[in-house]
């Protein structure tokens, strides 16, 4: 069912005990930098340190009680994993993860901590599908896939709902791009909400399939992700594509450079620590591939689970 923004406010309210009202953030050095009033919404202190907490508990708190009682399965580098895993021990269910060999340690972790049982698979989307159907066809698991999921696309779409009821003045709302879950929840909720905000996704330039697929007309599905921001390397779906090219106004690119440095300035000026993947928002800002001079903007920063022994402005 596709996401409205009367399913995305059910969400709230279906979420709502369970999550942080996360706050908005601002910085005058940032917003002297850009030439516009930013507004952060800091998902990055959300439960499990990131905005995936939203659609996770969604979905689990969606399942009927058979269902639910099956358990649950998904793939994710992180974010994901650890959100679903939280949210199925809030239920009482069993969660399993595909995780990628190379996938960052904290977040690794993480996904342990909360409970959740982890299998290792090789770092590429055939490898984690393969994995994910040989678990769900040995244990009948439920799958809850990270973006490509409309109740998970509904909760994410609960975020814009809080950072609009917060700050209505809003002209433009610029979310992460990887999968697309976020973006699509953002863009449908803030257009049913705000029809005149602008809705835009940053992207990095070496993962950029989202800007590709809007230039062509069509899901790109081809990317080998260079990129520091390991939650934005996978590609958009069908499902999320035809979302963001419906309801989204735009993606702005940033390159690595930009990225480190717009990590870097929200460390160290708005004293918010963030993952390289909330980033390229603010980075396309920067490189000026997003003009956003005199507006008010809000940025959603979308997690804070930082290796801090791989800093990239100490590791180069």
């Amino acid at each position: 069912m596709t996401p409205t923004i009367d399913i995305i406010r059910a969400a709230q309210q279906r979420i709502n005990a369970h999550i942080h009202r996360t706050p908005v953030m601002t910085s005058e050095f940032i917003n002297r930098e850009t030439g516009a009033a930013i507004f952060f919404k800091c998902e990055n202190f959300q439960k499990v340190g990131a905005f995936k907490a939203r659609g996770a508990c969604n979905a689990i708190f969606s399942l009927d009680e058979a269902t639910a009682r099956r358990g649950v399965v998904t793939h994710s580098s992180g974010n994901h994993g650890a959100a679903l895993a939280w949210a199925a021990g809030l239920r009482g269910i069993k969660a399993t993860v595909v995780v990628p060999e190379n996938a960052p340690a904290p977040k690794k972790r993480a996904i342990e901590g909360y409970g959740a049982t982890i299998v290792y698979c090789a770092p590429n989307i055939l490898a984690r599908q393969a994995a994910v159907d040989d678990l769900i066809a040995l244990h009948g698991y439920e799958m809850i896939h990270p973006f490509d999921n409309d109740v998970v696309i509904a909760g994410q779409g609960t975020a814009a709902v809080e950072l609009l009821e917060d700050y209505p003045e809003l002209d433009i709302i610029i979310a992460p791009l990887g999968g697309g879950g976020l973006l699509s929840g953002t863009a449908i909720a803030a257009k049913a909400i705000k029809p005149s905000i602008k809705v835009y996704g940053g992207e990095p330039r070496g993962a950029d399939d989202g800007a590709r697929s809007l230039a062509r007309g069509e899901l790109v599905t081809e990317q080998t992700p260079k990129t520091i921001c390991d939650g934005l390397q996978t590609t958009l779906s069908p499902r999320t594509f035809n979302y963001i090219r419906t309801h989204a106004d735009g993606i702005g690119l940033a390159t690595e450079e930009n990225i480190i440095r717009a990590m870097r300035l929200t460390w160290q000026y708005a004293k918010i620590i963030c993952e390289a993947s909330c980033c390229p928002p603010l980075a396309a800002i920067l490189e000026g591939t997003l003009d956003v001079n005199g507006k008010n903007v809000g940025i959603i920063l979308t997690g804070g689970n930082v290796d801090l022994d791989k800093l990239p402005w100490v590791i180069g």
